[in-house]
């Protein structure tokens, strides 16, 4: 049988979606805020893009096809419902390539991380998710925009309102809004 260059890349299902494994995980990670949902997330959408490769079109964006699998995937298991928080402590290893730093700093850099942490974990879905493919993931506006199947206008007025929200969040934790965790 003979398989059109349209309709399937010259690289393989392996060579393009093996070295998103980290990425999506991160992303799942941040969506779904438990590691074992977020492996289950990943495996899911990993099983679904396979299922569903021989659709997928050469010459467009695989990376935002993968995300938007996993993105949808996210969004049928949720219907919706914010999952409790959970979050492994640092790793060890990110904090060895930091160089030499001194604990008061790491202290800080820790206590910093974690009120960005609670701040992204306040946001809606929707704007965490957003927030997250363009700061983290590094996304342009149209990988986004084709990641989320909304137009790039939409992506930016998003953008907007969720550094806003964002920022507001920030300001009550550091004029000391909110105590504990």
């Amino acid at each position: 049988m003979e398989v059109t260059d349209q309709r399937l890349p010259a690289a393989t299902f392996e060579e393009l979606a093996l070295p998103l494994f980290d990425q999506l995980y991160n992303f799942a990670r941040w969506l779904t805020q438990d590691a074992s949902e977020a492996e289950d997330l990943v495996q899911e959408t990993y099983a679904k893009a396979l299922r569903g490769f021989s659709s997928f079109r050469a010459g467009t964006n695989f990376r935002a096809w993968m995300y938007r699998i996993l993105r949808n995937a996210f969004l049928s298991s949720r219907t919706g419902l914010k999952a409790a928080p959970v979050f492994d402590e640092e790793d060890p290893d990110q904090v060895a390539a930091a160089g030499n730093p001194t604990p008061e700093s790491l202290l800080i850099e820790q206590a910093n991380r974690e009120i960005v942490r609670q701040a992204l974990e306040e946001l809606p879905v929707h704007f965490r998710e957003i927030l997250l493919l363009c700061e983290v993931e590094e996304m342009s506006y149209q990988e986004i925009a084709e990641t989320l199947s909304i137009p790039a206008g939409t992506v930016m007025s998003r953008l907007f309102r969720a550094r806003n929200a964002l920022r507001n969040i920030l300001q009550e934790k550091l004029q000391g809004g909110r105590h504990g965790l």
